[in-house]
Parts: C-alpha cells; structure tokens; sequence
C-alpha cells in the first residue's frame, strides 16, 4: 500500500463486543479483534464523545485560561475552555458546541472563529477526539451568567499574555492536551507567511467526528 501523509479510516473484523463497564460519560468496551495474520486478540478501551476546545484571543494578544481540579490527577491545571461534544445527538455541529461552551464556561462569545488543530487525545486506549478552537472578537455577553456546578463552580479564570503562555507550554509548566496543541498551533501558524489565513474554517470537515 503506497505511502499518504494522512490518517486513513480502516477497520479489522470484530468478532465479540463487550461493554465492560458504563458510566456518566465513558464506557469501557472490550472488542475481540482479528489481526490481519488471522490471530484474535482482546483490545480494551473507552469510548468518549469527544470534545470541543477553544484558544480566546483577546485585541492585546492575550490568552484566556482556566484553572480547574481535575481528580484522576490531583492537580489544578491551567486549561482552555472546554467542554464534551456530547449533543451530536441534537444535531449540535462541533462549532456549536464550542460556541457553547465558551458561553457556559466564561460568559463569553466571538465573532471570529478558526480551526486550530483536531486531534486524538489517547488513540491507544480511547476513541475520544477533540477540536481545538481559535476565537477572536471576543466580548462579555449580555444576560445571565450560565449556572456552575460541581468543578466548574470552583473555576478560576485569568488572561495571560500569548507570549507567556507558549513558554509555560514549552517548560513543561502547562501540560493539557488541548491547550498545548492549541498553543503550538497558534504559534506554528502565525510563523507561516500566510499567518492566520492558513488555519482552516471553522465549519471544516472533522473526520475524526463526521457531521
């Protein structure tokens, strides 16, 4: 099979599925797969709706970060805003959904929305996919503040210089998923001699999620 520079869908025959244990948000499924030698082998792992991040750039170039516990870490780490794609049920598109969840966590909206990286968090032990969200012409919105609860109740949120934020992503001192590869982007694509031009729609295709 030639060579593409770029993830292919592919699927091996699945002989036996069992869900191991289903909770709020997750299941654990485990899937007896046949290899293409013809040997079955046991394959665990989570399934997760998948998830929406967003990048908040504000006219000083400054960043809006949260601060959140996370308990199967026990750390507060500095995050973007984020949240599950979990109403595609609804029919609630990706940017929907981010759109969303900058409002319920930051009381925030944007006028000008971009794509800044999709990627697979754990793709060994996980189907869970996210999208991390480039926002611009951002402003306070009007009416109520969404209701917090649990974690988010306990949220803390900050705007940081980009500049500061990339090094803390390169020192190791800021280490989520989305908001180093939504930093690394931002800074990949603004080395670029088309700058932000070269990031893609919001509305782009997500294979990883088809909608």
């Amino acid at each position: 099979m030639p060579f593409t520079l770029a993830d292919s869908p592919e699927e091996w025959p699945v002989e036996l599925t069992e869900d191991l244990a289903i909770g709020a948000i997750t299941t654990y499924r485990r899937d007896r797969v046949r290899m293409p030698s013809g040997k079955a082998q046991n394959r665990e792992y989570t399934l997760h709706p998948g998830a929406v991040a967003i990048l908040a750039l504000d006219d000083a170039d400054r960043v809006l970060v949260i601060t959140q516990y996370r308990h199967p870490v026990r750390h507060r780490l500095v995050e973007l805003p984020a949240g599950l794609h979990d109403k595609r049920g609804d029919g609630e598109a990706p940017l929907e959904a981010a759109q969303r969840e900058l409002w319920e966590e930051t009381d925030l909206r944007a006028a000008d929305w971009r794509v800044l990286a999709d990627f697979y968090n754990t793709a060994g032990s996980s189907n869970e996919a996210s999208r991390v969200y480039l926002a611009r012409g951002v402003e306070t919105v009007d009416g109520d503040s969404h209701d917090r609860e649990d974690e988010e109740a306990d949220m803390q949120q900050e705007w940081v210089p980009f500049e500061d934020l990339l090094q803390a992503v390169l020192a190791g001192q800021v280490g989520t998923a989305a908001t180093v590869v939504g930093v690394l982007a931002l800074a990949a694509a603004r080395s670029r001699p088309e700058g932000l031009d070269s990031l893609r729609p919001a509305d782009a295709p997500w294979a990883a999620r088809p909608f």
